[in-house]
């Protein structure tokens, strides 16, 4: 089954959410009744759970108006990142993506938090790793930008991405660019779902972020 749909720019200003459980296409309804516009969901780094994003679940979401982007699950705080790594888990959301039919164009975000103590530039290693991963599988790599994400604010910005989303509880900036998403404290107002508002920013450089809308 393959996912089809159209890569667009997101207007700034609009409300979305992202959620680690299964979407359906009732409850994707309720979201857009309720005034939001985009949903964030996840894909595996290794083994699949049950809750990742599947192909009949994005068509229920974008078949009730919402924009998708997906973005990878990350490992237990302190766990220790590294260049070998970054491509491992780089390609792993390319094959998973692919596998289910996910249209290429569209942003594949990378979750940095709760990093353990390494080297700086490990977790900087990870990171372009990561996005040359992505890339070389044709999506467009961006960077949640999370607690603790194991380098300063200028080595953020100094990496390979262009795209940026800032975690509710985040403790750096990206300096020059800034975000292009925000995310806010959880909610549970929809459907019984713990989830996390986002709103859609315009960067200091004028980026956006990249989604797949419904044709």
């Amino acid at each position: 089954m393959s996912i089809t749909g159209t890569v667009t720019h997101a207007a700034a200003g609009l409300r979305g959410f992202d959620v680690n459980a299964t979407v359906s296409a009732s409850v994707a309804q309720q979201f857009k009744a309720a005034g939001y516009a985009y949903c964030i969901r996840y894909v595996p780094f290794g083994t699949v759970e049950d809750p990742d994003l599947t192909a009949a679940e994005a068509g229920g979401i974008l078949a009730a108006g919402l924009a998708l982007m997906p973005v990878q699950h990350v490992r237990y705080p302190g766990w220790l990142p590294s260049g070998a790594l970054g491509t491992q888990y780089g390609q792993a959301a390319v094959q998973y993506l692919q596998g289910i039919g996910f249209p290429a164009g569209v942003n594949v975000w990378c979750d940095m938090e709760c990093v353990g103590t390494v080297p700086q530039q490990d977790a900087i290693d990870y990171c372009n790793s990561w996005y040359a991963a992505v890339a070389a599988g044709g999506y467009v790599p961006g960077l949640y930008v999370g607690y603790e994400p194991g380098m300063t604010d200028p080595q953020i910005y100094d990496l390979r991405f262009t795209h940026y989303w800032a975690a509710y509880n985040a403790n750096s900036s990206v300096p020059t660019r800034g975000y292009q998403l925000v995310q806010s404290p959880q909610s549970t107002h929809i459907a019984g779902m713990s989830y996390d508002d986002d709103v859609t920013c315009t960067d200091k450089l004028g980026g956006t972020a990249l989604w797949l809308a419904a044709s």
